[in-house]
């Protein structure tokens, strides 16, 4: 490659925006403190610390309860980041283990694992999806699944009027003409 053979212009940057923005999709750092949680929890019980010529086993009789508390932190940690429907879920039973993971795991992976997941679980359990933004078009904020045009009026708790007729709704939900084609308006 030489000097003067142009290089991707901006490649680097789409990319960092396309990552930017599914990074806001979702509670990206709330899995990344839950996962980053689990880690020390797992390890810790069977690491080796090495001072000098002294080895001392961190070691307990609950490390298979160590182990699993860490691997289903991490996995609690992405179904975070591609699972985001289940932010509560995965918030809370964030908590319940890092607060288990204090007696199991030699205080929560000496309280950086129980601290990392504790905040990533309330982070998760506390994050609510954003607006969409400015810049995309109101036809794009409308699809429903499949790209297809949703409704535009999602309010299905009002019986209105339909094409100006001056009969009164009728309210058993089998009447096709008032929209509900045989549903009720709290199925």
């Amino acid at each position: 490659m030489s000097a003067e053979t142009p290089a991707a212009t901006g490649q680097f940057t789409v990319r960092r925006q396309q990552f930017r923005a599914w990074r806001g999709e979702r509670p990206f750092w709330a899995g990344m403190f839950v996962l980053l949680g689990g880690l020390p929890i797992a390890y810790f019980p069977y690491a080796n610390l090495q001072i000098g010529h002294l080895t001392l086993a961190m070691a307990t009789t609950a490390g298979a309860g160590s182990l699993i508390i860490g691997v289903l932190l991490v996995v609690l940690g992405v179904s975070l980041w591609f699972q985001k429907h289940v932010r509560v879920f995965a918030g809370v039973a964030a908590i319940l283990l890092a607060l288990v993971s204090l007696p199991v795991s030699n205080i929560g992976g000496f309280l950086i694992g129980f601290l990392l997941a504790l905040v990533g679980g309330a982070m998760a359990v506390a994050w609510a999806p954003g607006a969409p933004p400015a810049g995309q078009p109101a036809a794009m904020a409308s699809t429903g699944m499949g790209g297809t045009p949703g409704a535009t009026d999602h309010d299905t708790t009002v019986l209105k009027a339909v094409d100006g007729a001056d009969e009164p709704n009728d309210l058993s939900g089998t009447n096709p003409a008032n929209g509900a084609n045989g549903r009720h308006s709290a199925g």
